[in-house]
């Protein structure tokens, strides 16, 4: 199956984003300070399904490895079901260097009336920044991550990690 094709899959099934795909042009220009920079989707910028299907797996790997260490850290208190909804990151379409990445994480709460049977839900998200170096690209995220643990696994030009970046977020 083409990247394409798999695209839409993924935007059918999985984006909670509608046009998150569309190409932004940045306020500065291009390495040659000829072009525009363009920031598109992560996601968009990949040329190969292997490439495609790396990424897919190293956000399911995120997911797993907050699973596993979510109700001993950051699930407790209040919100003790909070869930990774998506890690996400935009890509210079050029160069391949990283503008941001955000991992978005949603949780709630909920008491019953026991008069009435209503339930209260407080819900919340969390948008949490990456602390990425600057200049650093998706192929070298994606290749300092690909072990068994990338969340605790040090980023690239620097000895943060994302779980790092969760600790003041969450």
């Amino acid at each position: 199956m083409r990247v394409c094709s798999w695209w839409a899959l993924w935007t059918l099934g999985v984006s909670l984003s509608a046009g998150a795909a569309s190409p932004v042009v940045a306020g500065g220009v291009g390495a040659e300070g000829l072009v525009p920079r363009v920031f598109i989707d992560d996601v968009s910028y990949f040329q190969t399904d292997d490439e495609f299907h790396a990424w897919l797996e190293l956000r399911r790997k995120l997911k797993q490895d907050f699973d596993d260490i979510c109700g001993d850290t950051f699930c407790e208190g209040d919100y003790s079901n909070i869930e990774s909804i998506i890690f996400r990151c935009s890509v210079d379409q050029g160069s391949g260097r990283i503008g941001q990445c955000y991992w978005v994480f949603g949780g709630s709460y909920e008491s019953i009336d026991s008069a009435t049977g209503k339930i209260a839900v407080e819900a919340r998200t969390w948008a949490c920044k990456s602390p990425l170096a600057r200049g650093t690209t998706i192929q070298a995220l994606m290749k300092a991550l690909e072990g068994p643990n990338p969340m605790n696994t040090p980023l690239p030009k620097t000895r943060k990690t994302l779980y790092d970046g969760l600790i003041d977020c969450l």
